[in-house]
């Protein structure tokens, strides 16, 4: 019988575990101003309510919110914790992903607010699940919408193409 050792599959080639180092408190200080900032015009963007950036933010206390904002737009020394940049990152990959597939504007945010049948969603809008609180819910959004980027079918919206109007030739753009 061969060893355990001979049966094993080669490991593909690249780090095997995530460098802890990224989450060093000065590296956590130098993108959580620039972060914050971010996802803080992109709320703006989104219509968000205090209580929904709050929600999407991990439930921080209102006065702690209130005091990142205040040393992000000042240029002042902050350092979110990860699970706070992990959302932020997810929300980041959210608004990518909805600048590729909704290249036109106004669309996204339509599509951030209308009942979606897909699985992922369940007949609730995807700002639901982007604003009820938890890691997961952004993460599954930003899965999502990476998935309809690179080819994966999703599921039509009730009554969207009749609000949306459909692509033409002077939407498409050749750089």
């Amino acid at each position: 019988m061969p060893s355990r050792q001979a049966i094993r599959e080669p490991l593909p080639e690249g780090p095997r575990i995530l460098d802890s180092s990224r989450f060093r408190a000065n590296r956590r200080r130098e993108v959580s101003g620039p972060g914050l900032r971010t996802f803080l015009r992109i709320a703006d963007e989104w219509g968000l309510s205090e209580q929904e950036r709050l929600r999407v933010l991990g439930l921080p206390g209102r006065s702690t919110f209130h005091s990142w904002v205040a040393k992000a737009r000042r240029g002042a020394d902050l350092t979110l914790s990860v699970d706070e940049l992990i959302r932020i990152s997810a929300v980041l990959g959210i608004y990518k992903g909805l600048k590729i597939i909704f290249p036109r504007e106004g669309d996204a945010a339509r599509w951030l607010r209308s009942p979606n049948a897909g699985r992922v969603f369940g007949g609730q809008t995807p700002v639901a699940l982007i604003v009820s609180g938890t890691q997961d819910a952004l993460m599954l959004v930003r899965r999502y919408l990476d998935a309809w980027r690179g080819g994966t079918f999703a599921a039509p919206v009730p009554g969207f193409d009749g609000v949306v109007a459909p692509m033409s030739d002077d939407d498409l753009v050749f750089v």
